[in-house]
């Protein structure tokens, strides 16, 4: 049956391009939209009509998250990468693979508070143990949000109580997974069915070449998506290249594990070869401006990304980013942009070839911003590298689902996964005074929303033409 809401539609169909659609009625049916046009002298019987303060703004996509991890999220991100793995990180998917019950809390709480950050769509890892994968899709079809769920696949874990034995036995494991998680999505009906599996190779350094060709093959039978870790901090590509002699891309690459259904996360090295070869390979990234600030060496360049027609999108990296909001992925985005950008102006600034050489960096901040000024000289060629708050949004919604094949945007035929925000809801964060929400207003509107707002602004949420508990 066919429904209709009246209101004001807000998305960002094109990167930069904020359109906001005032008294517009949207109509869905099937889980799709079905029309979208200016208010009609008469409404469709039952139309949903939204209080003046408030709009409809499509839900939040997440690309890259790692469901177990939420049990130590906001732990130990002051060490090194491989060292936080191997103290937190293994031990949380541990704790989920030993316990049901564990995982059933953990989960069941991870797509609470996904709900409540209108985070309708995820890419998610989970962890070796098919059972506990099966539970974290339940949960996600419980709650009736989009998941992309991979079950890990790892035979050269460093951690030798969490590891599979060999390549066979990971890949015999990967096809158990597809086949229980098929099994589940036959008892529910084609539209509720807002769960998929995706072949999970954790990285480099803990899977084999063998397992990494076998996961492709798969991923080609079975039409199914391929995530995982690429390129994100200077120890783990200095360890792939010492251990397999070619750069982390290169063995990605070889193995068949670069492709038009394939999400990398992080990419913070992303060098003009190697943004033409994901270009021309049509791969996803999933940029996690939280996580990079911790446990990666280089800034991500997200503006050379978005100028290069990349598809590209935003992650929280549960637990490496400490916060599971895509809104604080939005503005920390826009913050590090805005420091490379202050860095390129600096380095142009810099005194002529000849000049006395400026001094060492002393202090751990001073080698960061040192690392962003270099980064900045190299890739910026005069060019600024600012990613505004429209820019940002574009990435959290359209940017994520185009990535995905799916929408995220308030077009026929698009499917209807929407959040409804008011900005004057009870105990808001926000202080419009005298803002009046009528042409300008609106975009002011919603860009203090970006800023200030919270889970405080959001009272209702739709995934596949379904409104959510």
């Amino acid at each position: 049956m066919e429904q209709h809401i009246l209101g004001t539609l807000v998305d960002v169909p094109l990167p930069g391009t904020l359109r906001v659609r005032p008294a517009h009625l949207l109509s869905f049916a099937s889980g799709s939209i079905t029309s979208v046009v200016p208010r009609p002298p008469e409404l469709p019987a039952h139309t949903l009509v939204l209080p003046p303060a408030s709009f409809l703004v499509p839900t939040f996509t997440d690309l890259h998250l790692h469901a177990p991890q939420y049990l130590y999220a906001g732990t130990g991100l002051d060490r090194p990468l491989l060292e936080w793995l191997e103290r937190y990180a293994y031990a949380a998917e541990e704790a989920v693979d030993a316990s049901e019950d564990t995982a059933r809390k953990v989960y069941g709480t991870l797509v609470r508070r996904l709900k409540a950050a209108g985070t309708g769509c995820a890419v998610v890892f989970g962890t070796i143990s098919v059972r506990s994968n099966i539970i974290l899709a339940q949960a996600f079809l419980n709650a009736g949000i989009r998941g992309f769920i991979g079950k890990l696949s790892m035979d050269q874990s460093p951690r030798p109580s969490y590891s599979e034995p060999s390549a066979a036995a990971s890949l015999a494991s990967a096809r158990a997974y597809l086949a229980d998680l098929s099994a589940l999505l036959a008892t529910y009906a084609p539209e509720r069915r807002t769960v998929q599996p995706v072949l999970t190779p954790r990285f480099v350094p803990t899977c084999s070449d063998e397992l990494l060709r076998g996961l492709a093959a798969l991923a080609q039978e079975a039409g199914v998506w391929v995530q995982s870790h690429m390129c994100e901090s200077a120890d783990q590509m200095r360890w792939v290249e010492d251990t397999r002699g070619r750069a982390d891309e290169d063995v990605f690459d070889e193995a068949g594990l670069l492709g038009e259904r394939t999400v990398q996360a992080h990419v913070t090295s992303l060098p003009p070869s190697l943004i033409d070869r994901v270009k021309d390979r049509g791969v996803t990234l999933a940029h996690c401006p939280l996580s990079n600030a911790y446990f990666s060496d280089a800034v991500f360049p997200l503006r050379e990304a978005l100028d290069a027609d990349l598809k590209v999108g935003l992650g929280s990296d549960i637990a490496g980013g400490y916060a599971l909001s895509l809104q604080t992925a939005m503005r920390s985005a826009v913050v590090v942009s805005r420091l490379r950008e202050g860095a390129r102006r600096q380095v142009e600034r810099a005194p002529a070839v000849g000049a006395a050489p400026a001094s060492e960096p002393e202090t751990e901040t001073e080698t960061a911003r040192s690392a962003v000024g270099e980064a900045a000289k190299s890739k910026s060629q005069g060019k600024s590298l600012r990613v505004d708050w429209v820019e940002s949004l574009y990435l959290a919604t359209r940017g994520g689902k185009r990535a995905l094949g799916l929408g995220g945007a308030f077009e026929v035929g698009m499917e209807f996964d929407a959040q409804l925000i008011d900005l004057k809801a009870d105990g808001s964060p926000l202080d419009l005074f005298d803002l009046e929400l009528q042409g300008e207003g609106w975009a002011e509107g919603v860009e203090r929303w970006w800023c200030n707002g919270d889970d405080r602004n959001r009272v209702a949420m739709w995934v596949a033409g379904r409104k959510l508990d």
